[in-house]
């Protein structure tokens, strides 16, 4: 990843106060609106904060080549995995197409 695991990630804290603002107003306009109006400037309130929460780190995820290469590392780990298996696989096939050679040869 570009940057460290989501542990390590701090919030920004521009986001953490247009979070509080955000509900502050929120709250506060149940207080001096009509409560139809207070609700819809709530919900408005809310969704904009919550799209900015999920937003915050929208580019800090992994290039494409980098999920490639960790795709490549894996598929090289099975591969390595499976070399005895193929290894046997083959000596049976082999073993095959040399009884198969020699039942032909005999007809």
């Amino acid at each position: 990843m570009t940057q460290g695991s989501p542990s390590s990630r701090t919030v920004p804290p521009l986001l953490v106060v247009a979070v509080v603002l955000g509900l502050a107003v929120a709250g506060g306009s149940f207080l001096v609106l009509d409560p139809y109006l207070a609700a819809f400037v709530a919900i408005v309130l809310v969704v904009g904060v919550a799209m900015a929460v999920l937003a915050h780190d929208w580019d800090s995820h992994e290039t494409f080549e980098e999920r490639e290469l960790v795709r490549a590392r894996k598929r090289q780990e099975k591969w390595d995995r499976n070399a005895g298996a193929r290894a046997k696989d083959r000596a049976r096939w082999e073993a095959h197409q040399a009884r198969k050679a020699a039942q032909e040869g005999s007809d």
